[in-house]
């Protein structure tokens, strides 16, 4: 279980959902039916008639945090990019929508899987919570599935023993601190996508077997992500959603033609 705003939101709803069903069952009727003033332990002098303020407040604030628990835990949920490791397809500062049914409809705040739908694709850019502190939330590009031989060798990336194409389109020119970065547009399975590239920077040379229920995950922005390459696979049960759209920019100022975009 991990204590994120999820989290807070559900113990939010708990709460006041509880005293208002408690006020509703044992108090209300007891206000109802006394023309007079009683004494409440717990809420002080009340008048009949009068809703306490405690309840009041509880009664307003249920329904308001249980759909947004509903709506964020199961439907749609909103992320901040944070990092350049996604430049080009993800600028720091989108604010994106991620998709919780995608791969599946899992127990808000304890993860687990209630109903299976899909797994994710290769080319999918997903969000997940990284693997070795979990409280943190990670995006990336899905590059393995399991059973996946998975390398690479000189900046160049196999697939199961094939070199994955790859086509030069510019010199990179968007934001960021990648100003010496190339473009290419990667061919992953038939899902284009553009990646960077930035001549004179080292590469993680090495090769994976991705074990089952796992997934090899890459930035886009090759040479400064911290990815699978360094840190291993990512578990089915860290999976959170899949990235579709870009619903505001905000760095320094709005990015108004970031705005309504969807993620390849």
């Amino acid at each position: 279980m991990t204590f994120d705003f999820a989290f807070f939101l559900m113990i939010g709803a708990l709460i006041t959902g509880i005293v208002w069903g408690l006020d509703s069952w044992l108090l209300a009727p007891k206000r109802k039916n006394n023309p007079y003033e009683y004494s409440s332990e717990s809420l002080g002098t009340v008048r009949s008639g009068k809703e306490p303020v405690l309840v009041e407040y509880a009664r307003s604030f249920f329904p308001v945090l249980l759909i947004v628990f509903l709506l964020r835990g199961f439907l749609v949920e909103p992320f901040r990019i944070p990092s350049g490791s996604m430049i080009p397809s993800l600028y720091i500062g989108d604010f994106i929508l991620v998709n919780k049914f995608s791969y599946g409809i899992r127990m808000p705040v304890f993860n687990t899987k209630m109903v299976a739908i899909d797994d994710p694709q290769r080319g999918d850019v997903v969000v997940f919570r990284y693997p070795r502190d979990p409280s943190i939330d990670y995006i990336k590009r899905v590059i393995g599935l399991p059973g996946d031989h998975i390398a690479y060798y000189n900046k160049v990336l196999y697939l199961n023993g094939k070199p994955v194409k790859r086509n030069f389109t510019a010199a990179y020119e968007g934001p960021g601190e990648e100003n010496r970065a190339n473009q290419y547009v990667e061919d992953l399975d038939g899902i284009k996508h553009d990646i960077l590239l930035i001549p004179g920077r080292p590469g993680l040379d090495a090769e994976y077997i991705v074990p089952e229920g796992h997934y090899f995950m890459m930035g886009d922005n090759r040479d400064n992500s911290n990815d699978s390459r360094y840190w291993g696979v990512v578990p089915d049960k860290y999976l959170v959603g899949k990235a579709f759209m870009i619903w505001m920019n905000w760095d320094n100022g709005i990015g108004f033609e970031r705005i309504g975009q969807f993620i390849e």
